[in-house]
């Protein structure tokens, strides 16, 4: 018999635990997650549901979700906000039957319009006809079997393999990051990038939490591109159990003839294999971004599907990709003709309201 129950993951010993076994556990299950968005973001509350063991008080399953309010967007519940590979820590349908209707019961009492469900390698134990579900993203990675000069002959010749030797050509250094003056250089880097593409930045807040809490347990690195001794690039990338994932990419602009970002992530790759780790990521792509899936494609990946549930279903037909939705535009459209002095303040009220 089991029962499904809330509980804290920060002060529960078992849930990391429970996460570092299960075969979908990833960085953003852990509890230094909730950590990371109560601390950063005061709208967002965690609420971790357990179906429990009764015999040996174990957890048998988990469906984490966070409560995000907002005055002009509402309420709802995520699983998980920020997370770009996630899934509910299930291992059969009937455990995610279960989870689902504590969910539903949670959402009623929040009042919360409705539930978001991201998943990664889960969906197969998760449709059902109470749910809706949206192919809105794709997942690129890369199997580390072989070793990176194998998998190189896999990689687009002249956009990829070409400009992997031009940043070899060019002198650029690699630095790993390891204080906090390599994660401000980092954001400044990240800033200028987000503009760029006319996108609001994410709080510095956010970096910050992620390295005072993730750091220290080396579960991120920070890699940056140098050219005499200027920092030109960044890499942040998340690493847990078998999986090296790329998550957030910086560059200056005006460096991109020697090609930086294809350095970092060609080094980046040696790094994943050498130390052991089995899969790199590419990350969570929108399957409407036709630069990004180009570049991803070019790199020899492999691409899957990341499909979303929505509960309830017939609230959510009208759900369209974040990228196609009118808010979207509107946010590119200021931020493009936003001076520099205040794109920050933009991703304050943006991620404060529409994460």
């Amino acid at each position: 018999m089991a029962n499904v129950t809330l509980i804290d993951p920060v002060r529960d010993p078992r849930w990391d635990k429970f996460v570092e076994k299960h075969p979908f556990g990833w960085i953003t299950h852990l509890s230094g997650w909730k950590e990371v968005l109560e601390n950063s973001f005061p709208h967002m509350k965690g609420y971790y549901l357990a179906l429990l063991d009764n015999e040996k008080d174990d957890i048998k399953a988990a469906f984490p979700l966070f409560e995000v309010k907002s005055w002009l967007t509402g309420k709802r519940l995520v699983s998980l906000p920020f997370a770009t590979l996630c899934d509910p820590l299930i291992s059969t349908h009937d455990d995610m039957e279960e989870l689902l209707d504590a969910a539903i019961n949670l959402s009623k009492e929040l009042r919360t319009t409705y539930i978001e469900v991201r998943t990664f390698r889960s969906a197969p134990l998760i449709y059902n006809d109470r749910l809706a579900n949206h192919n809105f993203y794709k997942h690129h990675y890369l199997s580390l079997e072989r070793e990176p000069e194998e998998l190189k002959k896999s990689f687009h010749r002249t956009c990829i393999r070409k400009r992997i030797q031009r940043a070899l050509n060019s002198n650029l250094n690699l630095k790993v990051g390891n204080n906090k003056s390599d994660l401000l250089c980092f954001y400044q880097l990240y800033v200028q990038t987000r503009k760029r593409l006319c996108l609001p930045p994410v709080p510095y807040r956010f970096f910050e939490q992620l390295w005072e809490i993730f750091y220290p347990a080396k579960k991120i690195t920070l890699l940056l591109a140098e050219q005499k001794e200027k920092k030109i690039a960044g890499l942040m990338l998340f690493r847990f159990n078998n999986m090296f994932s790329a998550e957030f990419l910086t560059s200056d602009h005006t460096f991109r003839e020697v090609s930086p970002d294809h350095f970092l992530y060609w080094e980046a790759i040696n790094l994943a294999y050498s130390e052991g780790f089995k899969i790199f990521s590419f990350g969570r792509t929108s399957s409407f971004n036709k630069t990004l899936m180009d570049f991803k494609n070019r790199w020899g990946t492999t691409i899957i599907d990341l499909p979303q549930f929505y509960y309830p279903r017939e609230k959510n037909k009208r759900l369209e990709c974040r990228e196609k939705s009118i808010g979207y535009r509107i946010i590119k459209k200021i931020c493009r003709k936003a001076p520099d002095s205040t794109i920050r303040y933009i991703g304050d009220f943006c991620y404060r309201h529409l994460s």
